[in-house]
């Protein structure tokens, strides 16, 4: 950009701020709630609605809520829910057999939500940490995550939550060659139309410990997960994980976890062009509501600053614990 362009006081870069309509007319990032992926997590219960200590605003819903949301969702113009399973600990195993179910709870809330709001897009994780009675994505033998192993299971719950209504599976576990396999697994099956969101570029972060108390898995992670999550030192090779996932037939990408990695959605979106998403994730949600709760930032105005910016950096919407919130604050404006 030429220097020269547009000296003060010829051009006054303030005429453009004057007024809240002049600034909606000019801003070059849209929020609406056309952005947003709603994450809701079930427990088995009827009437259930049982708050997440270190996710204030969060509950654990019974099937019966969840639908009662989802419709609360769509009717704020939502397009998309995520749902995340609390199993019952007895129903955990070492290899997470109760994820090929196809009475689990997700399959339950999925059935559910399909029935009420027959448009709503559902996302289903792909992978086994809920179900595990070590909190790994995967099977864990001799210390070890053993891919190609968790991949065969990740095939057959991704069909499994197919045939309960689901048309978005979202792998997050992280294995190489999960997207391929799933794809082929998905087609094989008849499903031909069932959409990939991949988790492409999903970090081991501190910043996940809210999610893992709301589902039940801090407290039995065995280790961490830094053997197959990306070490957040590295840009690069998010790029390569992208790639690899689109080649393999994913039709949109994740990163995860959102503000801190905002620099990758960046690159990912500039780099690809795909349907690119991130994931405002637990902590990042519970450091905002204790600032706000503590009366140290404006509620509203924090909530939609800090989407906006992940709109501005480039990802076509949010996977966001402010998701209802945030379209009700849109709405009302």
């Amino acid at each position: 950009m030429d220097p020269t362009l547009g000296r003060y006081p010829t051009s006054r870069m303030r005429r453009t701020r004057s007024t809240d309509n002049i600034r909606r007319l000019v801003a070059e990032t849209r929020l609406g709630p056309q952005d947003f992926i709603w994450p809701l997590f079930i427990k088995d219960g009827e009437a259930l609605r049982e708050p997440v200590a270190s996710m204030p605003g969060v509950e654990r819903l019974s099937v019966d809520q969840v639908a009662d949301e989802a419709r609360r969702a769509e009717d704020l113009g939502i397009p998309a829910i995520a749902l995340f399973p609390m199993t019952d600990p007895a129903k955990k195993d070492a290899t997470g057999s109760e994820a090929l179910n196809p009475d689990n709870l997700v399959c339950r809330a999925t059935r559910a939500v399909r029935d009420a709001c027959p448009e709503m897009v559902i996302l289903c994780d792909a992978a086994l940490d809920p179900y595990t009675d070590h909190g790994h994505d995967g099977v864990l033998r001799e210390g070890k995550i053993l891919n190609d192993e968790t991949v065969e299971l990740l095939k057959r719950q991704a069909v499994l939550q197919a045939e309960a209504g689901c048309d978005t599976i979202s792998p997050s576990d992280m294995m190489d060659g999960r997207i391929g396999a799933i794809r082929a697994a998905l087609d094989a099956a008849g499903h031909q139309e069932v959409r990939i969101i991949s988790y492409a570029a999903k970090y081991a972060s501190a910043f996940y410990g809210p999610f893992r108390e709301a589902v039940g898995s801090a407290a039995a992670l065995v280790g961490d997960k830094r053997t197959y999550q990306m070490d957040p030192a590295n840009t690069d090779e998010a790029l390569r994980e992208v790639a690899k996932d689109l080649d393999e037939g994913a039709d949109m990408v994740m990163v995860k976890p959102g503000m801190p990695y905002l620099d990758i959605v960046r690159r990912v979106k500039d780099a690809f062009g795909a349907p690119t998403y991130a994931y405002h994730v637990s902590g990042e949600y519970a450091m905002l509501m204790g600032a706000i709760e503590n009366g140290w930032l404006d509620r509203e105005r924090t909530i939609l600053e800090t989407l906006l910016c992940f709109k501005r950096a480039g990802a076509d919407g949010v996977l966001t614990y402010f998701a209802r919130e945030a379209a009700e604050i849109l709405t009302r404006r």
